[in-house]
């Protein structure tokens, strides 16, 4: 096990903040897998201490047939964030940005140094596409904040993976993933190992978060390249790891032993690893998800768990004034599954309380919520 310690730019006087990679193994092929992009959002965290410990019993053995590089701390700007005894771990204090949004987009950086040189050798041009987005991020002029020096980092080390694993969770959740619906059928068996309730799928969600960063722009340039041969050589997802209380260390070790079956499957690990499951989710478009509101403020009670499936019409939760008396029951206006539930009880504007993952698309244009 290498570890590779980088310190991010702008540490004040007599401070700095480093983030850690962990590198196991050598070879051609790659997995990068980090954890914790949002800092509050811990049971991924708990998962890369299951990993760190396997993936040096691999090392150890002699089972790792590529390189697998795991970051368990991804944002050390957010994991200190306390405000009043609670962690802010999803938006810079500093900026009041995202953790992960607005990533550097690669596909229209190394655009131009592409034009004429890619051929027919699919191999060949991920090397050189590979080779152009380092250099693209090597060339770009020092990171202005120390939150775009960390994205910078982590993006430089997934970029040129074949495999890339984005550890999140949400409030109160099934295990869910967001991928690209070109890559689902290589998805499926991780989905069904881990457990899933849902998978939503878009080329788009807006906001280029870390899992699109690294696969779309795979997608891009196959399409502004037309007449070459580009693979999309970087499956990349964000998997929800349940709710953000799930930090069990059961859960943690299953959830760590399904994501080195499904390496093992890409061919990253060698030895008998257990099939995966033939039941699976269905996967569904992510402009099928219902965010579902309140009509106003007030109590939340809901009336039904995560991974109930719903109808249209069905209650999801009610919401009561407890000054006015106002009572209102909000119901699914989507048929699907009730994939996840907002942790706060009081009903705030503008904020939903649960999501749906239908099979309709209902929604366009940006998918994702800040």
């Amino acid at each position: 096990m290498q570890r590779i310690e980088h310190i991010l730019p702008w540490g004040c006087p007599g401070t700095e903040r480093r983030l850690s990679v962990f590198r196991f193994g050598s070879g051609l092929r790659k997995a990068y897998i980090q954890s914790s992009l949002h800092a509050d959002e811990l049971p991924g965290m708990r998962v890369a201490v299951e990993l760190k410990r396997r993936l040096r019993e691999l090392e150890s053995q002699g089972r790792l047939n590529g390189v697998v590089e795991l970051v368990p701390v991804a944002n050390p700007i957010g994991l200190v964030q306390i405000f009043q005894a609670t962690q802010q771990g999803r938006f810079e204090m500093a900026s009041g940005k995202n953790f992960n949004r607005d990533f550097f987009e690669l596909a229209e950086a190394i655009a131009p140094a592409l034009d004429g040189c890619l051929g027919d050798d699919g191999e060949s041009n991920v090397r050189l596409i590979r080779a152009a987005m380092l250099e693209a991020l090597d060339a770009l002029l020092p990171a202005a904040s120390e939150l775009q020096g960390l994205q910078r980092l982590l993006l430089k080390h997934a970029c040129d993976a074949d495999v890339v694993l984005d550890l999140h969770c949400d409030f109160e959740a099934v295990v869910h993933l967001y991928a690209l619906p070109q890559h689902w059928s290589q998805w499926r068996s991780l989905a069904a190992r881990l457990k899933a309730g849902a998978v939503l799928l878009a080329e788009d969600a807006g906001g280029n978060s870390f899992d699109e960063a690294c696969s779309s722009p795979w997608l891009r340039l196959a399409r502004r390249f037309p007449e070459a041969v580009i693979p999309l050589a970087c499956l990349a997802t964000t998997v929800e790891l349940g709710g953000m209380a799930d930090t069990d260390k059961p859960q943690a070790e299953a959830s760590a032993e399904s994501i080195l079956a499904f390496l093992a499957e890409q061919g990253l690990i060698a030895g008998d690893w257990p099939t995966a499951p033939a039941e699976c989710c269905e996967a569904t478009p992510f402009e099928g998800a219902e965010y579902v509101y309140a009509p106003h403020a007030g109590v939340v009670s809901f009336l039904l768990p995560v991974g109930a499936q719903v109808k249209v019409g069905d209650p999801l939760f009610e919401v009561i004034d407890p000054l006015d008396d106002r009572h209102s029951t909000v119901c699914a206006s989507t048929d699907g599954v009730l994939y996840v539930r907002e942790r706060m009880r009081f009903a705030q504007p503008g904020l939903w309380l649960a999501k749906v993952a239908g099979r309709t698309p209902i929604r366009q244009g940006r998918l994702l919520s800040d």
